[in-house]
């Protein structure tokens, strides 16, 4: 079964999903033999899930992880173009 999970996982890499972006994340900071176990990891909590509350699969987004952390990712992205010499003013678009 681990075999298969993890060659599962390292099939999402490029896919547009929530399990694309986890495997992506993860690859960047401990590369992709550990990517590929923590998305094969997240396949069986997903699926162990579903199948005990008999529910369907809804997918979070590939931008869920930006979204969780949306006022960190602004926060640092002021700082460094502070740090760069600009002067930044920050308004909110309107949610189209």
């Amino acid at each position: 079964m681990r075999s298969g999970l993890t060659e599962s996982a390292h099939s999402v890499k490029g896919s547009k999903n929530y399990l694309g972006a986890l495997y992506r994340r993860t690859v960047a900071r401990k590369g992709r033999k550990r990517a590929g176990i923590v998305v094969a990891h997240a396949m069986l909590r997903i699926s162990y899930y579903l199948l005990s509350r008999k529910e369907m699969y809804v997918d979070l987004g590939e931008d869920y992880f930006d979204k969780q952390r949306q006022q960190s990712i602004v926060r640092h992205a002021l700082r460094r173009l502070e740090g760069l010499g600009y002067f930044v003013t920050i308004t909110e678009s309107e949610a189209s």
